[in-house]
């Protein structure tokens, strides 16, 4: 199982209102947990088989088991309700505004099990608690780096501390770009490759600057700053400039990131003095758009290079450009 979890009670206050739940027995049932993300009805479990039941995923009822219960009703009722309410189930929820079999009340507050309504039809209402449900339950990690917006794309800066992350990113909303996280970014993974960053509460949108202290970047540069989450979309590890380290060049040497299984480019970016780190980063960000639309420079400086080299061997004097010495404009 699982060792993520939530209490049905953090469940039902996030969504009384959106998914208009109505709570109709067993508040002690409020203190069981749900360890998943997964939604199950129960239409085999009603009917009597039970071998591949998935008891421990929140259950919903919608038109077809209402029906089918209140079609079967007195000792076939109760017989099917009592083997599906055996079960640790965590909750139950009705669909469609639809009315709840007097007896499964009676069951489920025997088994202290919460039993929930809802007005809006099944489909509606998975989609939306499914949706909660995998936000709640998505894969996170937390790492010491600072988040920002450079041109719609998030590139996350690590690297040592006192290496000058936060300073950079201070320049960066500076020139107009925003703040997601400094010091602590929580990435969370959202689908199979997409990672989203973002901060934790109590430090939202505040840098610590060395020398000056904790800074309100909200409080200084206004909504415009700042933003609450981010994809994030290269990592840009900064490091001090090493002379006997061979750093890439041209760039058709990738390199990667591995966060939470979903590898993103990662750039090694040496610190030296008189180095414009602000300006570098924004043009990783457009070199990073660009290979979005399809242009690798890289590649593409590789591909001509290529096909230079081919022509001058098939026609050496393709390449004769000697007419240029004597034209003086």
């Amino acid at each position: 199982m699982n060792d993520h979890f939530i209490y049905v009670r953090d469940l039902y206050k996030a969504n009384k209102s959106r998914l208009k739940l109505e709570i109709l027995c067993s508040e002690n049932g409020l203190n069981r947990k749900i360890s998943n993300d997964e939604l199950h009805r129960p239409g085999l479990a009603l009917s009597g088989y039970v071998e591949l039941f998935t008891w421990d995923r929140l259950q919903i009822l919608g038109n077809t088991e209402i029906s089918y219960l209140n079609k079967i009703g007195g000792e076939e009722l109760k017989s099917s309700i009592n083997r599906f309410i055996e079960f640790e189930i965590p909750a139950v929820i009705i669909t469609n505004g639809n009315q709840a079999p007097e007896y499964l009340l009676k069951a489920a507050a025997l088994r202290n099990i919460s039993v929930f309504k809802t007005s809006l039809n099944t489909t509606q209402f998975v989609h939306l608690l499914g949706d909660y449900l995998s936000n709640v339950f998505a894969p996170r990690q937390s790492v010491h780096g600072t988040l920002v917006d450079v041109y719609g794309v998030g590139i996350l800066f690590t690297g040592k501390s006192g290496i000058g992350k936060s300073e950079i990113a201070l320049d960066l909303i500076e020139r107009g770009h925003r703040l997601v996280a400094d010091d602590l970014v929580i990435l969370r993974k959202k689908a199979e490759d997409v990672l989203i960053g973002y901060g934790v509460e109590q430090s939202e949108h505040m840098m610590e600057i060395r020398g000056i202290g904790l800074v309100d970047i909200k409080s200084i540069f206004g909504i415009r700053g700042i933003r609450m989450r981010k994809r994030v979309e290269v990592e840009v590890y900064l490091e001090e400039w090493d002379e006997q380290k061979a750093y890439e060049r041209v760039g058709l040497n990738e390199s990667y990131a591995t966060w939470l299984d979903i590898e993103i480019p990662k750039i090694i970016l040496p610190i030296n003095p008189g180095k414009n780190i602000t300006v570098i980063s924004e043009t990783i960000a457009l070199n990073h758009l660009s290979k979005m639309y399809g242009f690798h420079p890289a590649r593409e400086f590789n591909a001509r290079s290529r096909k230079r080299m081919l022509e001058k061997k098939a026609s050496p004097l393709a390449d004769d450009r000697s007419y240029l010495d004597k034209d003086l404009e």
